[in-house]
C-alpha cells in the first residue's frame, strides 16, 4: 500500500519530518483510506500513526575522550594547535608562582617564623625572579639561616 500522502499529512500535523512518521503495518488499509487531515488526525489519536522519537548523537565516545584527557592522555605534539605560551601564558605561570611564594611569606611573617625585614628582603627577591618556586624560596631561607631545618612547607593552609 502506498501511504506517502498520508505520511506527508501526518508529518505536517505532528510537526516533524516524513521519516519520523511511523505507521502501524497491520492497519495499512485503514491508513490508505484516510484522505483528509481529519482522517489522519483520527488515526494519530488512535495510535495507528505515531511520531518516532528524535535521534541524538551518542556522547559515549566524547565522555571517554574527555576522561582520557583528564588523566593527561592525548596531549602530545600531534594534538596541540597553539604555541606553548598560547596554551598556558607565561604571565599566568608567573602569577601562579608569585602568589604561592607571597602567600608562604605572609604565613611565615604572621606565624613568627621570619621577621619583617627578612620578609621584605625575600619579597623583593621573589619579585626579581630569584626563586623557581615556593620550595626553592624555603630552601634559600634555610641556607641563609633565617629558618630552622624542621620548618615544614606543609604548614600553610
Amino acid at each position: 500500500m502506498d501511504v506517502k500522502y498520508q505520511k506527508k499529512l501526518a508529518a505536517e500535523i505532528l510537526k516533524c519530518g516524513v521519516n519520523r512518521v511511523w505507521v502501524d503495518d497491520t492497519m495499512l488499509d485503514e491508513v490508505a483510506e484516510a484522505i483528509t487531515r481529519e482522517d489522519v488526525r483520527r488515526l494519530i489519536n488512535s495510535d495507528v500513526i505515531k511520531k518516532k522519537p528524535e535521534r541524538g548523537n551518542s556522547r559515549g565516545r566524547h565522555r571517554y575522550l574527555k576522561e582520557q584527557r583528564r588523566k593527561g592522555r592525548r596531549k602530545g605534539h600531534g594534538t596541540r594547535k597553539g604555541k606553548k605560551n598560547a596554551r598556558t601564558p607565561s604571565k599566568e605561570l608567573w602569577m601562579k608562582k608569585m602568589r604561592s611564594i607571597r602567600r608562604e611569606l605572609r604565613h611565615m611573617r604572621k606565624e613568627g617564623f621570619i621577621e619583617k625585614g627578612v620578609y621584605r628582603k625575600f619579597y623583593l627577591k621573589a619579585k626579581g625572579g630569584t626563586f623557581k618556586d615556593r620550595t626553592d624560596m624555603i630552601f634559600h631561607l634555610k641556607m641563609e639561616g633565617y629558618l630552622d631545618d624542621d620548618y615544614s612547607k606543609l604548614e600553610v593552609k
